[in-house]
């Protein structure tokens, strides 16, 4: 998933802050990490994530209705049409261009959701010596040419990271979880105290 820049509203009809709080919930953050694997219909992501055939659907409806999914194509199933969902990495990826901004307030309510989601999973972690993961939490001053190179780096890795996505429980793989947020922060400089400027 990201969280860069979206197209402005007169050229989509939605809105940066419609866009990004389709996402704002930890189910329709795991239907989007399902996605990027597999095409799946409603009846499916409510398998794997154990919830009801209408929650899947409610949730698949709104990030479908945000752009943020596609439908892939149609299936029967009992006499019915399915549709079948899928998350686009490439347009995901795509280079930005001309766009839009998101405002703070609607990223904030993403990395909520995203905390969230975290801390599940984190209940499923796996340790031991063929486990072993990375963890960085930094709040740093570094030179903005260097922060563009690591940002630039970073993002290329999840890019590819996400084209390796395979279908829940392929043969072969392991479950993994990958949460990056990186992004340049406001200068709070403290206002020093009366003391201190003596």
């Amino acid at each position: 998933m990201s969280l860069g820049d979206e197209a402005p509203a007169a050229q989509t009809g939605r809105t940066v802050t419609g866009d990004l709080r389709a996402l704002a919930h930890p189910i329709r953050l795991r239907i989007l990490s399902l996605l990027t694997g597999a095409e799946m219909n409603a009846a499916e992501v409510a398998r794997e994530l154990g919830i009801t055939h209408a929650n899947a659907s409610y949730h698949l409806r709104l990030l479908l209705n945000a752009a943020t999914i596609e439908v892939a194509g149609q299936e029967k199933i009992r006499g019915g049409q399915a549709k079948r969902y899928r998350y686009d990495v490439d347009k995901a990826f795509a280079p930005r261009g001309d766009r839009a901004h998101p405002q703070p307030e609607d990223v904030q309510i993403v990395y909520a959701a995203l905390a969230a989601e975290l801390q599940r999973r984190a209940r499923a972690i796996v340790t031991g010596p063929d486990s072993v993961g990375t963890l960085t939490d930094a709040e740093l001053w570094i030179d903005l040419d260097e922060w563009r190179k690591i940002r630039d780096r970073v993002a290329q890795a999840s890019e590819h990271l996400h084209r390796l996505a395979q279908r829940p429980h392929s043969p072969g793989t392991v479950r993994v979880s990958a949460s990056i947020a990186l992004f340049r922060m406001h200068d709070d400089a403290p206002t020093p105290h009366p003391q201190e400027q003596a």
